[in-house]
């Protein structure tokens, strides 16, 4: 039994700083056949357990360790329409690898690494792993939003026979994974070849059209649509609350993600939309979205960059690769501070950040220990960029416009445990429901709730 795991290569520090090129490189064949080849096959298939979309994880490494790697893309596809978006997002540290026997006793086999170099070889080999569709139903559904949950609920309903259509605010489908994942973590190319996968099953995409705008839920539904489901996403970025947060130079970190990545900033002037980048860089919070906004800044010119934490290492809840690849790339972490307020430079532009060191005190409603700040601890600290990352909420359009959609006083769509929302008809989930997750729970909620659709449908 072989505990010991093949490490991803990766760009070495130095190099990637100044790049936005993906920084992990993906194994090779031959390493991809040796990892595989630690899998030991339990009857009790504990990793499949771990994943919320309940993939068939030791059967496509069983092809893979046949080499077989087109069957292994078979059983990917069964189960999920993004492996090469889970493979590189997924925090399967969490999920399938914890479960995993070997994780026991050493390190468990790196099956997000796997998945991700099936996908990869499908992608550079031309291959195409498509399940049979369904013959048709006749039974027309709506799909609002194109992030990772509404994909998933496209693609199950389609191979079951229905027509889907799913509709985009923006100009680009994806969702979170365009607008809100780095360039150098997760390649647009790879999510629109994904998108164009769930395309390619008859699902239709309509661009630029804002539900609850250009249509109400009502008319949808008053329509030819059968059913909804509501994949919007949690767009509305939330705030310190704090004296100075309106200066020049402090963005959410949704607004200066959203430049970067789908508006392609890094690119300037190439690209129209340019993000001004300061050389003391401040990112308050301590998540993937915060990591992800630390190492852009780091790209774009920074520097310094300093993540600002009121909680320890231990609590951040984003990717320790994350955390670890910030560090490797020079960014610093403050922890056990927070932000009180910000400083113009008599410009209305921010030149400092005035903090309060914190301690941890009993646990809160999240089960981690409250910070508490201590008093007579404040200190400054010279900054020109603050970049605020504590999280999002749903974007209040929907839930506005249809007034018997019942929402949580967080403006969380209310749902059952298949994502049935107190409307008629309508479904919903991914971060509308859970106000921020990751991918492979979003895709998770997805398929209960697409099982759930296709049975109303089926009456």
């Amino acid at each position: 039994m072989n505990l010991n795991r093949l490490e991803m290569p990766k760009q070495e520090p130095e190099v990637r700083r100044r790049n936005f090129d993906e920084v992990a490189t993906g194994y090779t064949y031959e390493m991809t056949m040796e990892e595989a080849s630690r899998c030991i096959q339990c009857k009790k298939r504990n990793c499949q357990q771990g994943c919320p979309v309940n993939i068939d994880i030791p059967d496509f490494i069983k092809h893979l360790q046949d080499g077989n790697i087109e069957a292994a893309s078979k059983v990917l596809k069964a189960k999920t329409s993004l492996p090469g978006i889970c493979g590189r997002v997924c925090p399967q540290e969490l999920q399938c690898e914890n479960s995993c026997t070997l994780n026991k006793k050493g390190a468990p086999v790196a099956i997000g690494r796997l998945e991700r170099f099936i996908a990869d070889w499908e992608r550079t080999s031309g291959a195409v792993s498509k399940p049979e569709l369904a013959p048709s139903t006749g039974k027309c559904v709506a799909v609002v939003g194109t992030g990772p949950s509404g994909l998933t609920v496209a693609s199950d309903l389609a191979i079951r026979g229905h027509q889907v259509t799913m509709y985009e605010a923006l100009h680009v489908a994806g969702g979170v994974l365009m607008y809100g994942i780095p360039e150098f973590r997760l390649p647009k190319e790879i999510v629109q070849r994904e998108v164009q996968y769930v395309s390619s099953l008859g699902v239709d995409i309509h661009l630029d059209t804002v539900i609850g705008i250009n249509y109400s839920l009502d008319e949808l539904l008053n329509t030819k649509y059968q059913a909804v489901y509501l994949a919007t996403g949690a767009g509305l970025p939330q705030f310190l609350r704090v004296p100075g947060e309106n200066l020049n130079m402090v963005y959410s970190a949704n607004e200066f993600l959203t430049r970067t990545n789908l508006m392609k900033a890094y690119l300037y002037p190439e690209y129209a939309t340019p993000v001004k980048m300061g050389r003391k860089v401040a990112v308050i919070g301590g998540g993937n979205v915060a990591m992800d906004s630390a190492r852009c800044a780091v790209r774009l010119g920074a520097q310094e960059v300093y993540v600002i934490y009121r909680r320890t290492r231990q609590e951040m809840p984003a990717r320790l690769e994350e955390v670890e690849n910030a560090e490797e790339e020079g960014i610093h972490f403050h922890f056990l501070c927070n932000p009180t307020g910000f400083i113009s430079d008599g410009r209305n532009n921010v030149s400092a950040m005035e903090l309060v060191r914190m301690k941890l005190g009993e646990p809160d409603a999240s089960g981690r220990r409250r910070p508490v700040p201590i008093e007579g601890s404040e200190y400054t600290m010279d900054v020109d960029t603050a970049i605020i990352s504590l999280g999002t909420s749903p974007n209040p359009l929907i839930a506005s416009t249809t007034p018997d959609l019942e929402t949580s006083r967080w403006g969380t769509v209310i749902t059952d445990e298949r994502g049935k929302t107190s409307k008629a008809r309508v479904w919903a989930g991914g971060d509308i429901v859970s106000g921020g997750a990751t991918v492979i729970s979003a895709m998770g909620e997805g398929r209960r709730a697409a099982s759930a659709m296709h049975e109303f449908l089926s009456q």
